[in-house]
């Protein structure tokens, strides 16, 4: 997950410092290698014993948007609070000066001047100028001020909205049977449901947290219709006919034509797949529970799980011991060295450095380029730090006047346990899957070369920004990447390789049902975010979206659309995940598949994907690596063959 978030107002980007013209050298003559350490020392050391204990108090860099979110002293959390609030208000100061608005304006009309800057200057300086105007600012002064207010009235929305999806329901605790109240908090005469259960054994249990979680909330209902309402004027009033084609100029897709065209036809390749699907979890269901086998929204999660544990045998206990996190992490190692010649060593900060002990710091540094950044891994639990697995760019690389290179700095921030003085920590096949897809982000920041701070890394759009972390699932899902790193921590034995196909295989159970879900969440969001005033409320389109796109009932009294938290960090692009699996699929089959390790092909994807960050448009970067031109009918391909069962799986269980 990306949280790199720019600095200042909703989807505005920092106003320039005037960029330069193109004829001079090439970027890539004017970065001096960086020499290297002898202070660096191995990776895979570094992650598997407690820190020294050094006392470490507070992080250098001090980005203000990271440590409001992960500072465990909340002192400093509310400074950087503030900090943010004061830069947002400065950056949007910036976006609606209406002196540098002209300025830009005039230099985008001079023909020659436009043709003599190079494409990554003139790619920046139209992202601006975007950006000026989704503010309003080409408008006269009385519909400017009105964009001004929609966008703060939007701000606040959204934090609205997204404080309430987490907001638990609470029922009258007689309302509900006694044997299955021990599930939930109890509170005086209430149970307080906070979720939807969605692993209980239970189906009683799971059928009332999907009840009761998911019945309606008032408040929470119209903060959504006003937020949608909101976006919906904004958008009309600087000039496009819906917020869905707001959002996705600049991306991918282009328009939110293209994206349904996109979810209907994956959805119709989904089709016969997802049948099959429901009609295996009902199978399994009508096993288990013959008196109620009518499969509902709330079983497949559970039900999916059994079959995986039944057919496969991949309980995670047998895989942790050949995962610590040393070993996965010299894995990267290895094949971020194979692929593209890059070496990850640990080095000890300094005083003040950062902001919890725990912390370890990489230098990423290349076989001939020498030191590319610095990643800051915040791995390891501890009370009050957010649950979610993310990257935070802290610093972004950039073309400094002097001719040097500003190094990349950014934060990988998950949620592990700690080792201990005898055991490492230890990590489940799904949490090593996470560290790849969490370090394609990294390596995105930390091998983008562009001249400008403000394209640089993950700064690109949100349909590519995921491409490089997804890829990373597909190494970390092939035996050959596997084989090279996972040894069990106390024999050193290799982990089997029937262990990992079944891994492997495993995942694809029930995998049509999970992405005709994704397909349905991806069509509501564009149709909140489409034409208005709405044909019907939130809920009825709610319905009517889950018959066509999904397959399972609607539950009365139910408004999942009010848990969607999504729509406020991806408005109109939720199906951006689903445009970034396919394009990953497609690189992965056409430069990785036949050799994970293939130097050639991850050069090529440092050059055609990495390297570029948000500075050239993402089809042409897709372009560039797959040398072709994908159409709408590959990126469904390549969705739906991952599906297909792998014939190596079988080669390697039979050996």
């Amino acid at each position: 997950m990306l949280c790199a978030g720019r600095l200042g107002g909703l989807g505005s980007r920092a106003a320039p410092l005037w960029p330069g013209r193109a004829g001079s050298r090439g970027l890539g003559a004017r970065i001096r290698a960086r020499g290297v350490s002898t202070s660096w020392f191995p990776v895979g050391a570094a992650f598997n014993v407690k820190p020294q204990g050094r006392r470490l108090d507070l992080f250098g860099e001090r980005r203000a948007d990271f440590v409001k979110i992960a500072h465990p002293e909340p002192a400093f959390r509310e400074a950087a609070e503030e900090a943010c609030t004061s830069i947002g208000t400065a950056v949007e100061k910036l976006n609606t000066n209406v002196e540098l608005y002209r300025s830009l304006q005039k230099l985008l009309a001079d023909k020659k001047l436009v043709d003599s800057l190079d494409p990554e200057t003139r790619r920046v300086a139209e992202l601006f100028m975007f950006d000026f105007e989704i503010s309003g600012i080409h408008l006269d002064k009385e519909k400017r001020k009105r964009a001004v207010d929609l966008n703060v009235k939007i701000l606040d929305l959204s934090n609205t909205f997204l404080m309430g999806t987490n907001f638990p329901n609470k029922i009258e605790k007689h309302l509900l049977p006694e044997h299955i109240r021990q599930n939930f908090v109890v509170a005086g005469n209430h149970v307080i449901v906070d979720g939807l259960h969605a692993e209980s054994p239970d189906d009683l249990v799971r059928e009332a947290a999907y009840k009761i979680f998911l019945y309606p909330n008032a408040g929470q209902l119209r903060c959504l219709e006003e937020l949608l309402s909101n976006r919906d004027l904004l958008a009309k009033l600087v000039g496009y006919s819906t917020y869905s084609h707001r959002a996705l100029q600049g991306t991918i897709a282009q328009s939110p034509e293209t994206v349904m065209q996109f979810l209907e036809k994956l959805s119709e390749k989904l089709s016969e797949r997802t049948i099959r699907d429901f009609e295996m979890i009902r199978g399994m269901k009508m096993k288990l529970n013959p008196q109620n086998s009518e499969l509902m929204p709330w079983d497949p999660p559970y039900y999916s799980g059994v079959i995986r544990a039944e057919r496969y045998n991949i309980e995670p206990s047998l895989y942790c011991p050949f995962f610590s996190l040393g070993a996965c992490m010299e894995g990267l190692n290895t094949l971020f060295g194979r692929l593209l010649g890059i070496t990850l060593y640990a080095e000890q900060p300094a005083k003040g450095e950062v902001w919890c002990e725990g912390v370890r710091k990489l230098a990423v540094v290349h076989e001939s380029e020498g030191l590319l950044g610095y990643i800051y891994c915040d791995f390891f639990q501890r009370a009050g730090k957010p649950h979610q697995d993310c990257h935070f760019t802290i610093r972004g690389g950039r073309l400094k006047e002097d001719g040097d290179y500003q190094l990349p700095v950014v934060v990988l921030m998950l949620n592990l346990p700690h080792p201990s003085r005898n055991l490492p920590t230890l990590l489940t096949p799904g949490m090593m899957e996470n560290l790849f897809h969490e370090m394609g982000h990294a390596m995105h920041s930390m091998l983008g070369r562009t001249r400008y701070q403000h394209v640089t890394g993950t700064r690109c759009p949100t349909d590519f920004a995921e491409v490089p972390s997804i890829l990373m699932e597909y190494f970390a899902n092939d035996h050959r990447v596997v084989s090279q790193f996972a040894r069990h921590y106390q024999t050193g034995q290799s982990l089997p390789k029937n262990m990992v196909s079944r891994l492997c295989e495993s995942k694809k159970v029930g995998a049509a049902a999970d992405m005709q879900l994704q397909v349905f969440y991806a069509a509501l969001d564009q149709i909140y975010h489409g034409k208005h005033p709405l044909t019907a409320s939130t809920t009825d389109i709610l319905r009517e979206t889950q018959e066509k796109f999904y397959g399972l009932p609607y539950v009365p009294n139910t408004a999942w659309q009010l848990r969607f938290s999504h729509l406020v960090g991806y408005g109109a692009k939720y199906y951006s995940y689903l445009m970034s699996r396919a394009v990953a699929s497609m690189v992965w089959k056409e430069c990785f598949r036949r050799d994970p390790f293939n130097r050639t092909a991850g050069e090529r994807y440092r050059r055609e994907m990495l390297a570029h960050g948000g500075g050239k448009e993402p089809m042409l970067m897709v372009q560039g690596m797959l040398q072709k031109c994908p159409s709408i009918d590959d990126f469904v391909s390549a969705l739906v063959s991952d599906l297909d069962p792998d014939f190596e799986t079988f080669l390697m269980d039979s050996e």
